[in-house]
């Protein structure tokens, strides 16, 4: 069972994982990365956030699993883009 999302302060990224074929994947995103993607505001937090669209960000590790990436995976915006 994957743990719990949680906000890492000095990396300032959130961390969490994703169910992929029986065994959980770590990723992580930064906060940067979800305020500008989900145009939130500076003082927004990062883990509410993640947790409001957790399926979509979710869905961008397994896409670039997919792609050949390997654990632990570090989404950019650009991997919040579905593909065409």
């Amino acid at each position: 069972m994957a743990d719990a999302a949680f906000f890492h302060d000095a990396s300032g990224t959130v961390r969490f994982s994703v169910a992929v074929e029986g065994h959980d994947v770590n990723a992580s995103i930064g906060r940067e990365t979800l305020r500008y993607h989900y145009r939130t505001g500076e003082d927004a937090d990062p883990l509410n956030t993640y947790g409001l669209h957790a399926q979509e960000i979710d869905a961008a590790v397994r896409r670039r699993l997919a792609q050949g990436s390997m654990e632990p995976v570090m989404l950019r915006e650009n991997d919040l883009k579905a593909p065409a």
